[in-house]
């Protein structure tokens, strides 16, 4: 009678949007290495705004020198990146500015990186933002893509982690 009573259920890991604006489906990303979701499945923002902020509580564990994209490795090992535009990594960092280095410990919400938006706009082949779970396939979990069309940096649940 008491047996599911004291079940412990693991509970869910929330992504939130790091990035202000119109959230896209990742298969709709002009680049096949996103839309074709070789690095992960995902959503990518349409950003509104030059702030790169933390989906989840976790550690940086990369910064390219090129500042276009961070990676964080969240409290349940999920690892995300955010891919600031396509093609960026030609800028070799102009118009990027790293606000955390490798090891830092960050809280969701906070500021992982600028940009300026319109440099990206007029210098970059998109500005496009993918944000992807690139280890999805050895984590375990099931991750749901949100169905909302806005994203808000810090309230807008973007992916869901849960037990497979």
């Amino acid at each position: 009678m008491f047996k599911n009573l004291f079940k412990k259920e693991s509970p869910e890991t929330q992504l939130f949007a790091p990035v202000n604006g119109e959230i896209i489906p990742l298969e709709e990303v002009p680049d096949p290495v996103f839309s074709q979701k070789m690095m992960g499945d995902g959503i990518a923002i349409k950003p509104s705004e030059g702030k790169v902020c933390a989906p989840a509580d976790g550690e940086i564990v990369q910064v390219p020198d090129t500042k276009h994209a961070v990676g964080l490795r969240a409290k349940d090992g999920s690892e995300i990146l955010v891919h600031i535009g396509l093609e960026t990594v030609s800028l070799n960092g102009e118009g990027f500015t790293a606000e955390v280095k490798t090891g830092d410990k960050v809280s969701a919400g906070d500021v992982l990186m600028t940009f300026d938006l319109d440099y990206i706009r007029n210098n970059a082949e998109n500005d496009i933002t993918p944000v992807v779970v690139t280890n999805g396939q050895e984590t375990g979990k099931q991750y749901t893509m949100t169905e909302e069309k806005k994203a808000t940096i810090g309230e807008t649940v973007i992916i869901t982690a849960s037990a497979k």
